[in-house]
C-alpha cells in the first residue's frame, strides 16, 4: 500500500502550470495539474492511452477535438487517447485536476512540469 497526501502535489507556480506525479506503476501515472487563473495546458493527444481527470479545486474551461466544456470542482472526466485534450484555468480562483494516464504512450507523459 502507499498512501500520500494530495495537498502535498498541489502546487502553484506564477508562469505557468504544475504537473506533479503522486504514483506510477507499470504503463499507469497518476498526477495533478495545478492552474492559477489564466494559466492553460496546450492542446496535446494522449495516442493509445486512456484519461481520466477529476476537478478538485477550481473549474475551467476543457476543449476536447476543438468542442468546449465548462467545468468544476467535483466532475470527473473521460477522454480516449486520440482526442486533443486542453484545459485553460478561466475562473477566478486556482484550479487543480487530479489526471489518471492507462498505457502512456512515452515518458513524456510520466514526468513532472
Amino acid at each position: 500500500m502507499e498512501k500520500i497526501s494530495k495537498k502535498e502535489y498541489q502546487q502553484f507556480n506564477e508562469e505557468h502550470f504544475m504537473k506533479k506525479i503522486l504514483f506510477r506503476h507499470g504503463q499507469s501515472v497518476v498526477f495533478t495539474l495545478s492552474f492559477r487563473p489564466g494559466q492553460q495546458l496546450p492542446p496535446h493527444r494522449h495516442p493509445g492511452s486512456h484519461l481520466y481527470l477529476t476537478v478538485l479545486e477550481g473549474g475551467g474551461t476543457l476543449t476536447i477535438d476543438g468542442s468546449d466544456t465548462d467545468i468544476v470542482k467535483g466532475d470527473a472526466v473521460h477522454c480516449e487517447g486520440e482526442e486533443e485534450f486542453s484545459f485553460h484555468n478561466t475562473g477566478a480562483e486556482s484550479a487543480v485536476l487530479y489526471v489518471m494516464l492507462n498505457d502512456i504512450p512515452d515518458e513524456r507523459y510520466a514526468q513532472n512540469i
